[in-house]
């Protein structure tokens, strides 16, 4: 008798939730396996919510988030070296205390240096200036699919793609969290698709216990770099008011640990005071807010770090206020 796809998608439930000293983290091949059939919409909706939750109530797993990926970039059909990213930057942070996306700035200078960044993730949980409003307030717009986002990298080298115009059906499944009022593991999961391939990646993370999961992650999937911190907002961006550490998965070296002393002499930024258009005049150079720029400096040292450009932070941030300079 052929069992159906509920039967065969509530083992991998129950796997997860027998309770005490029953229950057991699901395998790679089996988290592949059944988070392929969520996507496909082959597990009953109540199935799914359970799943997703038993998941985040036992704690991320780098085994299970590794083929969550692969069934990601299986099902959206991405993994697309045509592309030629040279960076590839999550933003999932969805942080509802946070301010403007400095981070997007820092982008487009690095861009502007001649590196290749393919930019990607979901404003739906965000307040304040999202990296939509910020791109807008520049005169830039996101990518409809990854063919408009491989036109833009060629043109500009920086393109921004939402999660729903790359990966509709895990986009959805993000949506979930106005359900269940928490985030679950579809969000580290998202982070860590690495649309276009690229050598290099950066990511922040909100709590620092997900950075191991993220390296984890990176190892088994074979990347060759990849920087995680605890950023702001949960963004993969620097807060140079106090000292952090930034955590580095690389395929020949191992992992490795940078630390970053704060930035002397800043003051506390209020993000209430951002607005789109103060935002625009910070990339124009018409305003030159203390901590905005050293943020924004700081956090392109990070994706120099993160690819390797120096091993030296005070060098980075050396390297970091020239490619700032020179965005014009």
């Amino acid at each position: 008798m052929t069992q159906s796809p509920e039967s065969q998608f509530a083992t991998f439930v129950s796997t997860l939730g027998r309770g005490p000293g029953r229950s057991r983290a699901l395998t790679r091949e089996e988290a592949d396996t059944a988070f392929g059939m969520v996507l496909r919409g082959e597990a009953d909706p109540h199935q799914v919510g359970a799943f997703l939750m038993l998941l985040r109530f036992r704690g991320e797993d780098a085994e299970e988030i590794t083929g969550m990926v692969q069934a990601a970039r299986a099902h959206a059909n991405l993994g697309r070296p045509e592309l030629a990213v040279d960076l590839d930057w999550p933003s999932y942070g969805a942080g509802r205390t946070r301010g403007a996306p400095w981070f997007l700035l820092s982008a487009l200078a690095l861009a502007r240096s001649g590196i290749s960044i393919l930019m990607h993730g979901s404003n739906d949980f965000s307040s304040g200036i999202t990296v939509h409003d910020g791109l807008a307030a520049i005169g830039l717009h996101p990518d409809a699919d990854l063919a408009s986002a491989e036109t833009t990298l060629r043109s500009t080298r920086f393109a921004y793609l939402p999660l729903h115009s790359m990966a509709p059906d895990l986009d959805r499944l993000l949506d979930m969290r106005r359900l269940f009022g928490l985030r679950s593991p579809v969000n580290t999961a998202a982070r860590l698709l690495n649309p276009g391939d690229a050598p290099f990646g950066i990511d922040g993370v909100f709590h620092p216990p997900y950075i191991d999961v993220h390296l984890g992650v990176a190892e088994r999937m074979g990347r060759r770099r990849l920087l995680v911190l605890k950023g702001g907002g949960g963004e993969a961006e620097r807060v140079p008011l106090k000292p952090a550490t930034a955590s580095v998965w690389d395929r020949e070296a191992g992992r490795q640990e940078y630390r970053l002393p704060a930035v002397e002499g800043l003051r506390t930024h209020p993000p209430a005071g951002d607005t789109a258009a103060s935002f625009a005049s910070v990339w124009t150079g018409e305003t030159t807010p203390e901590t905005p720029l050293a943020t924004i400096r700081a956090t392109i040292a990070l994706a120099l770090l993160a690819m390797g450009r120096t091993g030296d932070p005070a060098a980075a941030m050396d390297l970091a206020g020239t490619i700032w300079a020179a965005r014009r």
